[in-house]
């Protein structure tokens, strides 16, 4: 996979660019996103055999799931790969039409599938589709178009940002319907880091994040499953069998796992102690079998795509690529927003709340969408690559050090 890759985009010539012999993927990056999708599946296979075996009588159902929905999200991620990322800007009015569309099927009866007491998931064919999963990509791709075409205004007058926010509470407002409140936190935040690269004045920026934060206090305190879950964030030892009870177990898990863990598939708090151990709590698993020192080392791998993914923004922003930029900037804030909250969930800094850790937890759409997103990452991260090459014959990408270098030689 990885020389098809490889070959495809070093020979392959598209109607606007010639693509020339010297000018490939970063294939250390595209390297780690298959790294971390065979990781997660083996980490899935040994946190869910139990469940699964008990549940559906065979111990390999999320295996083979995960397995199904990895080799999607690797062709959503290559189909990503061959889209100019131009065409995304010119279709900037759908991407707000689908996404409330979706917001609003999912909330219709026999359309919406219901569980748990959220209307969450819309079935089609062997994939129930996760609504949110996809209206946070839509929101990073509408809100990065605006932001290109009315830049200045945004910056510069305080109706320009108003504006985008009325449309982003419309879309929060159906998002709580489902309910959906971390979805609603992650698109915010992927939103407000767009506009903060995009030079919105941070006095307004301050502004925005203070009424966000007020709205957010509100509805933790008016809704009761929210506070609960506070409350067991902030003392999950007072009601270890209730409200604590998934922090505690969490944390036993970190505490049974030390520095190097049990080993791989010996993990105790999987067997019916830890709830949803194959999805949001994956990372407890993996620190109880393979410690401390494996958590540690996945977030490395973490920080280098959240790193690779800003200075692939940052270098799009400085070919006045500014749509490329944001979306790369969403994308970027999207995978390390989501990466602090689940981890941080886990390990009791943060209150519970369920939101997937990319290309690992257990979840159909979660996955397809974010390989999706990485395609795209990709695919700004080349074409950054051939522009560059067509400035200057002479610049060579994966040799700048510093943006006074990029300047120089273009």
């Amino acid at each position: 996979m990885l020389f098809f890759i490889r070959n495809l985009f070093s020979q392959r010539n598209t109607k606007k660019v010639r693509l020339r012999a010297n000018i490939e993927l970063d294939m250390a990056f595209v390297f780690f996103v298959l790294g971390l999708l065979a990781f997660g599946w083996v980490m899935i296979t040994s946190a869910s055999m139990v469940d699964a075996n008990y549940d559906y009588g065979n111990p390999y159902f999320y295996c083979i799931r995960q397995g199904f929905f990895a080799v999607l999200g690797i062709i959503a991620m290559t189909g990503a790969l061959l889209i100019p990322t131009d065409n995304y800007q010119k279709i900037y009015k759908l991407w707000l039409v689908v996404a409330f569309v979706l917001l609003i099927a999912v909330l219709i009866p026999h359309i919406g599938r219901e569980v748990n007491g959220s209307r969450r998931w819309i079935p089609l064919f062997v994939i129930n589709v996760q609504v949110s999963e996809l209206v946070k990509l839509c929101a990073i791709m509408y809100f990065s178009s605006y932001l290109v075409r009315f830049g200045d205004l945004a910056r510069d007058t305080l109706k320009g940002v108003i504006k985008p926010l009325i449309i982003l509470a419309a879309i929060a407002g159906l998002l709580l319907r489902e309910p959906d409140f971390g979805a609603c936190v992650v698109m915010f935040t992927c939103v407000f880091g767009i506009m903060f690269m995009a030079g919105v004045k941070l006095r307004w920026f301050i502004i925005l994040i203070v009424l966000g934060g007020v709205a957010a206090t509100f509805l933790v305190l008016f809704e009761p499953y929210r506070l609960a879950r506070l409350n067991g964030f902030l003392d999950p030892w007072a009601d270890a069998n209730n409200t604590g009870y998934q922090l505690v177990q969490a944390l036993i898990a970190y505490g049974r796992g030390g520095w190097l863990g049990d080993g791989l598939g010996s993990g105790i708090q999987k067997q019916f102690f830890l709830p949803e151990a194959h999805t949001d709590f994956i990372v407890s698993v993996i620190a109880e079998e393979l410690g401390v020192v494996g958590v540690i080392v996945l977030l490395a791998v973490y920080t280098y795509l959240i790193w690779k993914g800003m200075r692939i923004a940052s270098f799009a922003y400085q070919l006045q690529r500014y749509f490329q930029s944001y979306i790369a900037y969403g994308i970027s804030f999207w995978v390390a927003f989501q990466v602090i909250v689940n981890i941080g969930v886990n390990i009791g800094v943060l209150p519970t709340k369920g939101l997937t850790l990319p290309l690992i937890s257990y979840g159909g759409s979660s996955l397809l969408i974010m390989c999706f997103a990485l395609g795209i990452l990709l695919r700004i991260d080349f074409e950054n690559k051939v522009i560059a090459d067509e400035i200057s014959p002479r610049y060579v990408y994966k040799k700048v050090r510093g943006s006074r270098q990029v300047d120089r030689d273009i």
